[in-house]
This record gives C-alpha cells, sequence and structure tokens, in this order.
C-alpha cells in the first residue's frame, strides 16, 4: 500500500507539517540518505509500489485532518521535482483548498536539468519555501557526497536553481547536515549567503 502522506515529531502543542511521498527516483545517490539503511521514517514505509497520481495524492491530503497542520512539505523518498508539472499542480490545488497552510519543496536543485529547461518561474505564488540540499562547498565534495547523475556539474546546476528561485519563492534555504566539519559549514553559508539564500544546518536523520 502506499504511504502517500506522513508525518512525525509533531509537538502536541504546536501545529506540525503533512509530508507528501510522490516518487522513490532521484538523480543523486547520498552517501548519507537515510534511504540507504531504513524504509521510511516515523513509522511510515516510504517506498512505493507505484507513483500515486495528481488526483491520488490531493485526494490522500484531503483525507487528513488539516487543522493538525501550518505546512505541507514535498519530501518523500526520492526527489519531487523529478515530477515537476505534477507537484504544481498539486500545489495549486493546495493553495486553493487551503489557502492558510504554507507550501514547501524540499529538492536537490536538479529541476531545471531534469526539465531541460528553467522551470523555476513556473513556482510564483504556488510555493512558499524552497529548501535545497548544498551539501558540499565545491563542485568536487557535492559529487564525493551525492554520487549525482550529473557528475560534478549537478553542483553548478543546483546553485543556478537556488539564485533563479529566488526572484519567484519569497523563501529559498540551501541546507546542510550537520555533520560536517565546522569549517566546511562555514564554507557553505557563505556560499547561501552570495546567492541570497538563507542558511540551514539540518540534523541528520536515522
Amino acid at each position: 500500500m502506499n504511504t502517500i502522506t506522513y508525518s512525525y515529531k509533531i509537538d502536541p502543542n504546536t501545529k506540525g507539517s503533512l509530508y507528501i511521498n510522490t516518487t522513490n527516483r532521484c538523480t543523486n545517490s547520498c552517501t548519507f540518505c537515510l534511504r540507504s539503511n531504513a524504509n521510511g521514517v516515523g513509522g511510515a514505509d516510504l517506498w512505493l509500489d507505484y507513483e500515486p497520481s495528481v488526483q491520488e495524492i490531493t485526494d490522500a491530503i484531503g483525507a487528513c485532518d488539516m487543522s493538525l497542520y501550518n505546512e505541507i512539505v514535498f519530501c518523500g523518498y526520492g526527489e519531487p521535482l523529478i515530477r515537476f508539472d505534477d507537484i504544481m499542480a498539486v500545489c495549486k490545488w493546495a493553495k486553493g483548498a487551503y489557502p492558510n497552510i504554507a507550501v514547501r519543496i524540499n529538492t536537490n536543485g536538479h529541476a531545471n536539468a531534469i526539465a531541460g529547461k528553467d522551470v523555476t518561474h513556473a513556482m510564483q505564488g504556488l510555493v512558499d519555501t524552497v529548501s535545497i540540499s548544498l551539501n558540499a562547498s565545491t563542485a568536487a565534495g557535492y559529487e564525493a557526497v551525492c554520487k549525482c547523475d550529473y557528475g560534478e556539474d549537478g553542483f553548478g546546476i543546483m546553485l543556478d536553481f537556488a539564485k533563479n528561485a529566488t526572484a519567484y519563492v519569497p523563501n529559498v534555504v540551501l541546507s546542510v547536515v550537520d555533520i560536517l566539519p565546522k569549517d566546511e559549514i562555514e564554507a557553505c553559508r557563505k556560499i547561501a549567503e552570495e546567492a541570497g539564500c538563507t542558511f540551514r544546518v539540518r540534523k541528520l536523520e536515522g
């Protein structure tokens, strides 16, 4: 059975995030990825039997008690923007159905390469936050960690996506995991600032 929606670590005194799982495909094979040694998070098995349709995704969201959440997050066991057009269709629906709930996309930033064109403008008005995994301060370091389908070019593809997205999305975040050395984290912070993005150090799950 497909797990399309899931949630975890919800503080009972505050609203949480509803996570949306739409694909298991990814252009990266990151060395630290949770997928390497777990089936999911929070007790949810996130390996899909098939990729759900837009209708199945919206039906799954609609079946949830949305009063529990202040945010919808596209972050499954894969790269959500591999299905860019479908995700934008769901975002458009969500903005109409739940105008007071924010929309976030957690991505590796390869959407433009996947689509073969710059798609960042299509997120305008539909996405409140894009959180992009930076993971390293150099192209070589990125490839060593991410094992990207685009090789070392994946680093520049990701940064260009982040920079372009700042023109259309209110909050663009570049993030790294907290296992990186302090000097590497600071180098990544500088890259994020130069790109006009928010910088975040996130806890490695698993």
